[in-house]
């Protein structure tokens, strides 16, 4: 059961996997798939931030690739505003790509470094088949937009620190005006007094524009600030998902209580005074994923229903917009 219908989500992703063959063995035999994302599904509404939370290697940046098609899923759907563009071919995605844009975690890789900055922005829309000189103009709208200076456009990436670097890819991603950014770690590669910069950028651009936001953390504290709901992934599936008042104020699954207990408090005494959660062990491996409940070798409420039973995503409360997989939600 999910708590947004298709009827109003900009994005609804459905039962989404994505398997990727196991490692060759010495005598050449493959291991078992690496099940990276599995069965995960979710809506997200036109204007609304969705924040995907949780330890590396969970699968929220496989999810990411998914939705944006540059991973081909093995299971499942994304409807994007309706249509079905889970197997779309290249020339059948061109028209999505104006309307669906991705932001990459580390500014400098993601940008040509043998292109100016002009070209880097100006590319998407020659793709659309913009022209040259509108493109340019184009460009230059953006770099004011993102805070920079638009006579930069002849630079080139390496002459950008990595905040300002950062704010060139948010302008390409801007520039065929999309309705929904997938932005995977965005910050994660930045300065904290530079982070907090490029996130008040997002929440102003997002205000302005309109957008669409699926935010891909591993920092709570982030995507609380950034996110209207949160959707907590472990080993390939999500485990919680609702409003961040909702979770954050009240966890029900073991593994979000666990995560949020990790956060800095601003309050030094709270800080203090407040109970740590440490997880026994490290998540298995998504080649061997433990049956039942995948959290029930570190969990501590873990039983024997845990250990056989796979809990199945349900409303966490009367009148709740939430939903746990979880045998026993709750202190």
């Amino acid at each position: 059961m999910t708590v947004t219908t298709e009827t109003t989500s900009l994005l609804s992703v459905r039962d989404l996997g994505k398997s990727f063959p196991g490692r060759r063995g010495r005598t050449g035999r493959r291991g078992a798939p690496v099940r990276a994302v599995d069965g995960v599904s979710f809506d997200v509404a036109a204007g609304e931030s969705l924040g995907l939370v949780g330890e590396s290697g969970c699968g929220k940046s496989t999810t990411g690739r998914l939705i944006v098609r540059l991973l081909e899923p093995t299971a499942g759907s994304v409807h994007f505003d309706g249509s079905d563009v889970s197997h779309l071919s290249a020339s059948g995605m061109r028209p999505l790509r104006r309307h669906v844009q991705m932001v990459f975690q580390d500014p400098h890789s993601s940008l040509n470094p043998r292109q100016t900055v002009a070209r880097v922005i100006a590319d998407p829309l020659l793709v659309q088949g913009w022209g040259r000189t509108e493109a340019r103009q184009r460009a230059a709208e953006l770099m004011e937009l993102v805070g920079l200076i638009p006579e930069h456009l002849d630079r080139y990436p390496h002459e950008f620190s990595g905040g300002q670097a950062q704010r060139i890819g948010i302008a390409r991603s801007l520039a065929t005006s999309p309705r929904l950014l997938v932005a995977d770690e965005p910050v994660s590669a930045l300065d904290v007094s530079v982070q907090a910069q490029i996130v008040n950028l997002m929440e102003r651009l997002r205000r302005e524009l309109g957008l669409a936001y699926v935010f891909i953390a591993h920092d709570l504290s982030v995507v609380k600030r950034v996110c209207d709901r949160v959707a907590v992934m472990y080993l390939g599936r999500i485990v919680e998902i609702g409003d961040k008042r909702a979770v954050y104020g009240s966890p029900l699954h073991p593994y979000t209580r666990a995560l949020l207990s990790a956060v800095p408090l601003p309050d030094p005494v709270a800080e203090r005074r407040r109970e740590r959660i440490t997880l026994a062990g490290d998540p298995p491996s998504p080649a061997a994923p433990p049956p039942g409940c995948t959290f029930h070798p570190r969990c501590p409420k873990a039983q024997a229903i845990c250990r056989g039973e796979r809990p199945l995503l349900r409303i966490g409360g009367p009148g709740e917009r939430r939903e746990v997989a979880c045998h026993f939600p709750g202190d």
